[in-house]
């Protein structure tokens, strides 16, 4: 497989912007546990409990993810060989912070990625009701994680890796979707009591959806950035758990009642995103019909074509071969699979990225992804 140079790669992004593509491009979703998870990367054997209470850990974590994006996966992909002159540091949550922000305890299980388990059940829906999250900065979880900042920031002034600084930014959390957070805090209960009581549930949903509306716009105040954004971002991978119908009726709107808080955006403005991993295609098109969602990031399972077809060219898709088959697979059956999904259809008016679906587990061989960008670069091609 030929070597492809930076300026190769950004003419891809740039005409792929420019809604004149020469051919898909491609990227790799990673995080930190692409290191930390990986014994050859991480000889020290550092934890996801150390990483996420030791300022310096998590300031040299990040430069060494940076720099092994930027030497390796770089050479499988449209992703950047340059690094950045100075570091740019964050404060990292995984994904367990909205149930932490409503009192999950946060567990750190080795080998894994921080997690929250259940701690509600149908008896405690009431109480939760009753729970007042109206003062977010003062919320334990955020307060905690607002001094971990800081501590961050004194880290930095002092820290140097491959003779660059960098600087922290400010502290701030997305927002996994009401059912998705529900799911977590109160487990598969919240789906009986959807079946039980819908209207209930909607007020749970609400009640999450709500508080974390407020405490995402505390911090973006804190931040000194606007508490609307112009373009709508929302995930909520729970989705997948029930049928079209129940999605339309109970959790739509309040995905349209985030949408609209989140950001200045209107359905009709077609300004939105979603992140869906799982079985939710079948959501799609209603997604993309009642909420004005035009990019879609996908995981698995997706017929891609067929997706295709249901929304449109002007949609973009993110997605490709699923994470286990990356990870497990061997280097012909990565490459079968991306050739099939870009001769799909998927391609039909250039809205498509080729990526993992979804996110990038660690230890998977470079040779299944050098496979899936030599596919990409023989068929992405318009």
């Amino acid at each position: 497989m030929n070597t492809v140079s930076n300026e190769e790669k950004k003419k891809v992004w740039q005409s792929y912007y420019d809604r004149k593509p020469i051919r898909v491009p491609l990227r790799w979703n990673v995080n930190s546990r692409v290191i930390l998870l990986n014994p050859q990367l991480n000889p020290e054997g550092i934890g996801y409990r150390e990483y996420f209470n030791n300022s310096e850990t998590m300031l040299k974590i990040q430069a060494r993810l940076t720099e092994y994006v930027a030497n390796e996966f770089s050479k499988v992909s449209d992703m950047s060989a340059e690094l950045p002159e100075s570091w740019g540091f964050y404060v990292e949550n995984q994904n367990i912070y909205d149930a932490a922000y409503f009192g999950a305890k946060v567990l750190f299980e080795p080998g894994q990625v921080p997690s929250t388990h259940q701690f509600m059940d149908i008896d405690d829906v009431d109480w939760f009701l009753a729970q007042d999250f109206s003062n977010p900065l003062e919320q334990p979880w955020i307060k905690e994680r607002l001094e971990f900042r800081e501590k961050m920031v004194d880290a930095a002034r002092d820290f140097t890796y491959l003779g660059r600084q960098g600087k922290v930014g400010p502290f701030g959390v997305g927002f996994d979707g009401p059912l998705t957070i529900a799911a977590n805090l109160f487990g598969s209960d919240i789906f009986t009591l959807l079946g039980e009581d819908p209207d209930k549930t909607v007020d749970v949903l609400m009640h999450i959806t709500k508080a974390c509306i407020l405490r995402n716009h505390a911090l973006s105040k804190l931040a000194g950035n606007p508490e609307k954004s112009d373009w709508g971002g929302l995930a909520d991978d729970s989705i997948q758990l029930i049928s079209s119908g129940m999605y339309e009726e109970y959790i739509l709107p309040i995905h349209e009642f985030a949408y609209s808080n989140f950001s200045t955006t209107k359905a009709e403005d077609k300004k939105r995103s979603i992140h869906l991993c799982g079985d939710s295609t079948r959501h799609f098109k209603l997604i993309h019909e009642k909420l004005g969602v035009m990019s879609f990031d996908t995981g698995f399972p997706v017929n891609h074509g067929k997706l295709r077809d249901e929304l449109g060219e002007e949609v973009e898709i993110s997605g490709g071969p699923r994470a286990d088959l990356l990870a497990q697979g061997i280097e012909e059956e990565c490459y079968k699979e991306a050739k099939k999904i870009l001769t799909s259809g998927i391609k039909r008016g250039g809205r498509f990225i080729l990526q993992e679906g979804n996110n990038l587990p660690p230890c998977v061989p470079m040779e299944n992804l050098a496979v899936v960008y030599q596919a990409c670069q023989e068929f992405g091609k318009f």
